[in-house]
């Protein structure tokens, strides 16, 4: 098993940066997909970015790519969500949650950390 824990959250205001950062402990972090979710008040979870193990491949959804890169430093047990430009729409609980392989279900997942963006 794994254990994770965000954070980084906090108050911004529209196109500012901030840096999420989710820290493993347990299980061998390498031997984990990693992805960030977020959820916004009376919405549906969202998917947001995941990596792989190695941290060679990435993927992004739509409403985030090309603003937010997600990164992994296995020797630190720590993957990280940067956020650029963020807009009020990006306002949601962040959470990441770990996986062993690409078929499987996310099913280790943090507390989260709130991330809310004033216009």
């Amino acid at each position: 098993q794994v254990q994770l824990v965000e954070s980084g959250g906090g108050l911004v205001q529209a196109g500012a940066s901030r840096r999420l950062s989710c820290v493993a402990s347990g299980d061998t972090f390498s031997n984990y997909f990693i992805g960030w979710f977020r959820q916004a008040p009376g919405k549906d979870s969202e998917f947001v970015a995941a990596i792989s193990w190695s941290g060679h491949s990435t993927i992004y959804s739509p409403s985030v790519k090309g603003r937010f890169s997600i990164s992994r430093d296995n020797a630190v047990n720590t993957v990280y969500l940067q956020m650029n430009n963020l807009q009020p729409e990006d306002t949601a609980v962040y959470s990441c949650a770990a996986r062993k392989t690409s078929i499987e279900q996310y099913n280790y997942w943090g507390q989260g950390t709130q991330v809310t963006v004033s216009s």
